[in-house]
């Protein structure tokens, strides 16, 4: 059997976007450079972004934060921003059925169909323990959904239970991955690193706390 070792995943939504979603607005980039410098000095050998600029431009900054340290930064189609999983109503809870699959047709026919063969690469690349004897710690800067996707893995819930998961721009989300182990949720949507003024962006106004 060839030999394992533990795989930290590091997982963040990009900074807050833009109104037509093109860049990063200002406080995204503080929020990106706050995320960066709470990185910075830790053991972090790669990180990975979605194709869309607000992810990349993030992925810059933390990395531009990070000093002169190895730490590759490549775009990943599976860290992208879709729909992961697409239930059928009678997998959902009763009486929230009908709202929550008119939520999902509200998105482009491209992401729901798409979404879920990028979801299990999302799953093939990013979890589980990495192969040979040296653990690794890699970030991935994503969306909103895919972090709910990787963390209901993490948690062995039900596929559909990505949604209802909410991720904070900028916020930072652990997963560990150890051999012969279940994976274990470190840490997740912490916004320690953010001001006051720069907490809860991107996260639906009822559900703040």
């Amino acid at each position: 059997m060839p030999r394992t070792a533990i795989r930290h995943l590091y997982l963040a939504r990009h900074g807050e976007a833009s109104a037509d979603e093109s860049d990063l607005t200002e406080r995204g980039r503080r929020q990106a450079v706050l995320l960066g410098e709470r990185l910075r000095g830790g053991p972090l050998s790669a990180i990975h972004h979605g194709p869309l600029p607000r992810a990349e431009r993030t992925a810059r900054l933390i990395r531009e934060q990070l000093g002169d340290v190895p730490c590759e930064l490549t775009a990943s189609e599976p860290a992208g921003d879709y729909i992961p999983y697409v239930p059928r109503e009678r997998e959902l809870p009763a009486d929230s059925a009908g709202a929550m699959l008119g939520r999902l047709a509200e998105f482009p026919a491209e992401e729901r169909l798409r979404g879920p063969e990028l979801a299990r690469k999302a799953l093939a690349r990013f979890t589980g323990p990495v192969e040979g004897d040296e653990p690794r710690h890699e970030l991935v800067v994503t969306h909103n959904f895919l972090i709910g996707w990787l963390v209901r893995d993490a948690l062995d819930a039900p596929p559909w239970r990505w949604m209802g998961l909410n991720h904070c721009n900028a916020a930072l989300t652990v997963i560990r991955y150890a051999p012969d182990r279940p994976s274990s949720v470190l840490l997740y949507n912490d916004m320690g690193h953010l001001p006051a003024e720069l907490r809860w962006t991107g996260f639906p106004a009822e559900s703040r706390v």
